[in-house]
């Protein structure tokens, strides 16, 4: 990959978990930036975080803040988008978005770039990251799509708490502390102990029961897949992990499966690694794919419920391929494709 020059970069969210995560990567990833501008809210600002080497003075998030930028991530929530995204644009700076906000209007691209890339290429200066779970799930589905024809989902999610942020983890060690010295639980963060427990409640119910983490795996994966009419049926749990998501996937194709192929496919698709060995116990977990680049795969099987179905395992880091990494991967397309700049 070819990146020609430097470019000035903006982190919006820079003190959050997922803000962190984008300037470690950055830096692990020698991306092209003359400039790191971190921004927060009022509270973060005046706070040094280290670039690198290089201590930088986290600046407040506000329109103007985005003067002189070419590229800028948001890391924050739909609210920071919606209040600072359009300013971005205006000062001619290309928007990369992890929150919700943007992610289903017709001119925002939503963009996994090892499923559909070329969606960049229409941006007109906003691109939207799928919800992590959304984006972990698809990189085993979509080889295994290529290879049969996704026709229908069923799908069950192991959250960790680093997908709520900074505190859901302190909220994790401390009630764990707590139970080790039989000192009383405090719930803050979650409605129930989450410490040895799982809550299968990740946003707001809707009229029709499912959650909103629930539709968005739905409605997301059909504009990412191209595939307005699948079916999809989720369930979301928050478990006790700390970081890196894990799903449970069981899936209808329109031709006749086959295992090997099945492998095959995923083995060869860039953005998952296949660890499919039950004899040697060999699957992925969450803590084998914390901070990787990939998500890994496995559990493979012919799906017993399903015609043409296979059953699989899926485990990715949320803040990586779920959002920091996903971010810098559209970024350094946009750059190598000369793409960056809206056409037109």
């Amino acid at each position: 990959m070819t990146m020609k020059k430097d470019y000035k970069v903006g982190i919006v969210g820079a003190t959050g978990a997922v803000g962190q995560e984008l300037t470690r990567l950055l830096v692990e990833r020698s991306f092209p930036a003359a400039e790191v501008r971190l921004l927060a809210s009022a509270r973060s600002a005046g706070k040094t975080v280290k670039v690198g080497t290089k201590d930088v003075v986290v600046q407040e998030a506000k329109p103007g803040a985005f003067a002189g930028l070419d590229l800028a991530f948001f890391a924050a929530g739909g609210s920071v988008t919606r209040a600072l995204a359009a300013d971005a644009v205006k000062s001619g700076c290309t928007v990369i978005d992890k929150s919700s906000a943007l992610r289903m209007e017709p001119d925002v691209p939503l963009v996994i770039p090892e499923i559909n890339s070329q969606e960049l290429l229409r941006h007109k200066g906003i691109i939207a990251n799928p919800n992590c779970s959304t984006a972990i799930t698809l990189m085993g589905l979509w080889p295994l799509h290529q290879a049969f024809g996704a026709k229908r989902v069923i799908i069950a999610t192991y959250q960790s708490v680093s997908g709520t942020g900074a505190e859901a983890v302190k909220e994790l060690a401390a009630q764990v502390r707590a139970l080790q010295y039989g000192e009383p639980v405090e719930k803050k963060v979650y409605p129930y102990q989450i410490a040895f427990n799982c809550i299968p409640h990740i946003d707001s119910f809707g009229a029709d029961g499912y959650t909103g983490e629930e539709n968005k795996m739905m409605i997301e994966s059909r504009k990412i897949m191209g595939l307005p009419q699948l079916k999809v049926s989720a369930t979301c749990v928050r478990v006790p992990v700390v970081q890196a998501h894990s799903i449970a996937v069981s899936a209808e194709f329109e031709r006749p499966v086959d295992l090997e192929k099945a492998r095959a496919a995923i083995a060869a698709f860039p953005g998952a690694e296949l660890v499919d060995d039950v004899a040697a116990k060999k699957y992925p977990t969450p803590l084998d794919f914390t901070r990787k680049v990939k998500c890994g795969v496995g559990r493979l099987r012919v799906d017993t419920a399903f015609e043409n179905g296979l059953s699989f395992w899926v485990s990715g880091d949320n803040l990586w391929k779920g959002a920091a990494l996903n971010a810098v991967q559209n970024a350094e397309w946009l750059i190598a494709h000369d793409a960056l700049r809206p056409k037109g």
